[in-house]
């Protein structure tokens, strides 16, 4: 199983972005996805995460601005970003934990996209 990330680029404070991360391959089952970010000089921190029941978390500093989806069907989740802040520039990474056929959890990583926020 693999995730495929997409969706970053540069936007101009108070614009928007959407991230997908969709992930492909056979045997398994999700068990949740979502987005981290790190910006440079940081730590790694959680921005949003949603589990297959559709239970989503937040960072406190993207509440009410970024909203995180899933769309079963393909096995992708969006993270919609509105009202983007410099704050926000950062490589922004999807992971997940699926379960495979042993109905093991299995934890993924995928490859960065970054997001810069800037006039």
């Amino acid at each position: 199983v693999q995730l495929q990330a997409s969706g970053g680029g540069l936007v101009q404070p108070g614009g928007s972005l959407r991230l997908s991360c969709e992930a492909s391959g056979s045997g398994f089952r999700l068990n949740y996805m979502g987005w981290y970010r790190q910006a440079p000089g940081k730590q790694r921190e959680l921005v949003a995460v949603i589990t297959s029941g559709g239970r989503t978390t937040y960072a406190d500093s993207v509440k009410g601005r970024f909203t995180i989806s899933k769309d079963n069907s393909k096995n992708t989740v969006h993270l919609q970003m509105n009202d983007l802040k410099p704050g926000d520039t950062a490589v922004y990474y999807c992971d997940a934990v699926v379960f495979n056929q042993m109905q093991e959890p299995v934890a993924l990583g995928g490859q960065g996209t970054l997001v810069t926020v800037s006039s």
